[in-house]
């Protein structure tokens, strides 16, 4: 039943009447980050990250006991991939830089230079096949002794980021022409700092992802403006920052579902983009009134949600040449009929937004609980956050679906189909500026509190190996077809699972 379901969703975003086809400069990519897939987590002088603190002090975190320490060992494989990258015919890889690889005490004083020659060597091998490096300076692996001195919840993390941003960029920045200052804030400040969901597991509700919040966007503003004033000019790049949207809409057409679906759509991702690219700059007006009332009523002197000062909007504002989006999935979002929902921590974010939201149990569910498949999600989201900002300019920065293994993986083929058709729909229509497609995830990954349980890659990674060998999935050649033709053909199986290397890529 779940497969007619899929199907059905498939020709459903397939617009099958007329073939469209991706621009040739639209650049194809794949992605992961480091913390997944580096494994080398004490050697060759780097130090313990968030992620290396938590899962061996509080092991029973992770789904099955599992950790990072090796994960693909692509500290070690990085040669493999980026061959399979060649296999792949991709024009583009997202890494992410280990800040605690490269910058061991976690500040500019000490370089770490066997880190450095590693990135150097993985880039290096890139751009030797023609792959453009789009390098993410963060992905939530902070070094453990900037958290112990309270992480993105003190505000010298503004000064300590942009250093690490200039080392980067005096580094690297000869090569890497695009520049991902962080990636999925909500992930970092949410669920790292709200939330146990993530390191470093704060859980200071109410107020950690807020302080959190302010101090991440001053800092990508403050690296943004280091890269586009200092290095920009002679290194000639783009730099921009990449945020979590998924697409949530009104249950209902009434003004207090739409009015809900807007205050969780402020508190989810807008929180974090407005103060960049909207026309105002600072906070999402609504939410913020929202947390301003709460914390009066909770009898707190102040918001809760800190507020930027004139000059802080406005170096805020703007501090970006693009937006990445990351998305997966979609929700229904509903206002309760009560201001008091039993259960909600005060305060939380729960509490300050105080709404419903929900999957209807017929959209198809990934190995990931939180993942089900919506249809035209992405077409959704795309238009969502053009009409939010206008004219930003948007990279799909990552996008996929999980399973729990095997090389025969129609269910993510499927979906990936239907997710580029919505992508092909919009280019179609002409109206937003759109430059390319990450897939995540390259290969199977560390998949942080779920372990090596939830399995993303077009590439299956035997974990068990000490070879860490990588497989093709189908899924791999499906999508060797697609970057080939620029087209999604519903109608293409690949004969065998057998990849090589185009010749002259």
């Amino acid at each position: 039943m779940q497969l007619l379901i899929i199907l059905s969703l498939a020709v459903l975003g397939s617009n099958a009447e007329s073939v469209k086809k991706f621009p040739d400069d639209f650049i194809f990519g794949a992605s992961s980050s480091a913390y997944q897939i580096e494994g080398a987590w004490n050697i060759s002088g780097k130090s313990e990250n968030i992620w290396d603190y938590m899962i061996h002090n509080k092991p029973t975190v992770i789904t099955g006991e599992t950790n990072g320490d090796i994960a693909c060992d692509t500290y070690h494989k990085y040669e493999r991939d980026v061959e399979m990258m060649r296999e792949l015919g991709l024009d583009a890889y997202r890494l992410s830089l280990s800040w605690s690889r490269i910058l061991p005490t976690g500040f500019s004083n000490q370089i770490n230079q066997e880190g450095v020659d590693f990135y150097n060597n993985y880039i290096n091998e890139m751009v030797k096949y023609n792959i453009t490096p789009m390098v993410a300076l963060y992905n939530w692996d902070l070094p453990q002794k900037l958290q112990e001195l309270g992480g993105f919840t003190n505000p010298l993390i503004i000064e300590w980021f942009e250093d690490y941003a200039r080392v980067a960029f005096s580094l690297f920045g000869d090569r890497v022409k695009h520049w991902i200052t962080l990636c999925d804030p909500r992930e970092i400040c949410y669920e790292g700092y709200g939330q146990t969901l993530k390191a470093p597991q704060l859980n200071a509700t109410g107020i950690g992802e807020y302080l959190c919040a302010k101090y991440l966007v001053v800092a990508h503003a403050k690296a943004y403006h280091a890269y586009n004033n200092d290095f920009k000019p002679s290194q000639g790049g783009e730099c921009g920052i990449t945020i979590g949207v998924n697409y949530y809409s009104p249950l209902t057409d009434s003004e207090e579902d739409k009015a809900a679906s807007e205050l969780f759509n402020q508190a989810q991702w807008a929180i974090y983009s407005d103060p960049i690219f909207s026309e105002q700059g600072g906070w999402p007006k609504e939410f913020a009134e929202r947390v301003a009332a709460k914390s009066e009523e909770q009898g707190y002197p102040r918001s809760r949600l800190p507020e930027f000062t004139e000059e802080e909007i406005a170096l805020v504002k703007g501090a970006s040449d693009f937006i990445g989006i990351g998305h997966y999935t979609a929700a229904y979002v509903y206002a309760y009929a009560s201001d008091y929902v039993a259960g909600n921590i005060v305060p939380s974010l729960a509490d300050d937004t105080n709404v419903g939201s929900s999957q209807p149990t017929e959209w198809p569910t990934a190995a990931s609980s939180w993942l089900k498949w919506a249809p035209r999600s992405l077409y959704n989201t795309l238009n969502e956050v053009h009409n939010r900002y206008n004219s930003s300019v948007i990279y799909v920065s990552d996008n996929g679906w999980s399973t729990t293994g095997g090389l025969e993986d129609d269910v993510r083929i499927s979906y990936y189909r239907a997710m580029l058709n919505d992508l092909l729909d919009v280019l179609d229509e002409g109206v937003v500026q759109i430059k390319g497609f990450i897939a995540f995830g390259f290969m199977d990954t560390f998949e942080w509190t779920a372990g090596f349980s939830e399995r993303f890659g077009l590439y299956e990674v035997d974990f068990e190996s000490d070879e860490r060998t990588r497989t093709a999935r189908k899924s791999a050649l499906v999508a060797k077809h697609i970057i080939a033709n620029r087209v999604v053909d519903a109608d293409y199986e690949p004969e065998n699972l057998n990849i090589t290397i185009d010749e002259g890529h």
